[in-house]
């Protein structure tokens, strides 16, 4: 099923001609109309009007979080600020906001890209969609909301929260798909299962989740609690907001819209571009953006891309999913640790809950990281030579996927927080 199949469908050599010619548009509108980026073009003695190739991506700057923090609010638009139909905005929790503008076209594009995605995850018009993403300056509830409409289905915008009121429009209002982070779909399904409520007497059958790294292993625990066919997307509001790319039926990686985003997987110590099927950092020029374009924007994201073609035949370069983030990678005694690794080995030990906690502290000048796994109840109430066969269990298969050796510690259902937005697995307390 195709939402644009004459684009989806197309034919490689046309697609990256429309790229180019694309991405010199872009370029030609921040040059002229952006002072940042007239001054960072100026300092590589970059001439726009020479662009002639995609390849000479390479001899541009990167554009980062920090800038668009130091722009703040208005200084990296390409238009008045009449213009400016839509404003979205981060929460600034870590640092400055950053704001983000959409033109009224803008709003079209990022709408039917929504649609786009949708589309790739097997939905349509026919669909009743539960948008359970926070409303407000955070892009993902507005994005997919639009998006939904666009697609002719029915929205629920229940936003984030108050979870057996969503279980209650679930079953009242006959929702098929479900989105929201994937860890707020596990709090969902656990919730369901207090109420011993059957998730095969709801209509769901999808679930789209994205904001938040997640597993595999995750995705087949979603699937199987829920009944549903869960599928990742992809989006940041520094370039648009959901609808850069998605999975479609086929799970097996996520379609990125390449005809309105040009990327790059890049080493991030050099900067250099990886070799094809190498993780790297994801890169995003935007090619169509009117109001705030971005130009080789460092999205700290790590991710590789898939080259083998995908059976739903649609053209678009598929990207693994997020791997996790530079910034988000714990250095535990010399190593590098991703939260998406540790999941991968919990749930696949049985025994175990799907939620966890890592926290990592320092003592006499060591690492020290404790994994902290919720159990089923029954554990407790058993011997305790049941609790040191899981727990040796856990570090030892910790300790061969991760190299490295961390405590664990069993705790019981219901004890670590549960989450309604992005999850927070990690606790740094070297940093404190």
């Amino acid at each position: 099923m195709y939402w644009e199949k004459e684009i989806e469908c197309m034919a490689r050599k046309d697609l990256e001609a429309l790229q180019l010619e694309r991405l010199q548009t872009v370029l030609s509108r921040v040059g002229t109309r952006v002072p940042f980026y007239r001054s960072k073009f100026a300092e590589v003695n970059f001439d726009h009007e020479k662009f002639n190739s995609l390849d000479d991506i390479r001899r541009l700057p990167f554009t980062t979080k920090q800038d668009l923090r130091d722009s703040y609010p208005y200084g990296l638009f390409a238009v008045p600020l009449r213009e400016v139909v839509r404003v979205h905005s981060s929460s600034g929790t870590t640092g400055q906001a950053t704001v983000v503008g959409y033109t009224k076209n803008d709003i079209t594009n990022w709408s039917n890209l929504v649609a786009r995605i949708l589309t790739f995850a097997g939905l349509s018009a026919d669909d009743v969609i539960q948008i359970a993403f926070g409303y407000g300056l955070f892009t993902g509830g507005f994005g997919l909301h639009y998006g939904a409409e666009r697609l002719g289905a029915s929205v629920i915008p229940i936003s984030a929260g108050n979870t057996k009121r969503q279980i209650q429009i679930m079953q009242d209002f006959k929702t098929t798909a479900l989105v929201c982070t994937p860890s707020y779909a596990l709090n969902i399904a656990d919730v369901l299962f207090d109420q011993g409520v059957n998730p095969a007497g709801l209509s769901l059958k999808f679930g789209l989740f994205g904001a938040e790294p997640w597993s595999e292993e995750m995705r087949r625990e979603i699937n199987e609690k829920l009944g549903i066919q869960a599928t990742d997307n992809y989006g940041l509001s520094e370039v648009m907001g959901p609808g850069v790319a998605g999975e479609c039926q086929e799970c097996n990686g996520l379609h990125i819209n390449e005809d309105h985003f040009l990327l790059e997987i890049l080493d991030p110590e050099t900067m250099e571009p990886v070799e094809p099927g190498e993780v790297g950092e994801l890169v995003i020029t935007t090619l169509t953006k009117e109001a705030f374009p971005m130009i080789r924007y460092r999205t700290r994201d790590l991710t590789r891309l898939i080259p083998e073609p995908c059976p739903c035949g649609r053209v678009f370069n598929r990207m693994h999913r997020i791997l996790g983030r530079t910034d988000d990678m714990l250095i535990i005694k010399g190593v590098n640790v991703f939260p998406t690794q540790i999941e991968s080995v919990l749930f696949n030990i049985d025994g175990t809950e799907p939620h966890y906690r890592i926290v990592v502290e320092r003592e006499n000048h060591q690492d020290r990281a404790t994994i902290m796994v919720e159990v089923k109840e029954s554990l407790f109430s058993d011997q305790m030579r049941k609790q040191s066969e899981l727990i040796n269990t856990i570090r030892k298969q910790l300790n061969s996927e991760l190299g490295i050796g961390v405590a664990v510690k069993l705790v019981e259902e219901k004890t670590l927080e549960r989450f309604e937005g992005k999850g927070q697995r990690v606790i740094d307390k070297r940093k404190i």
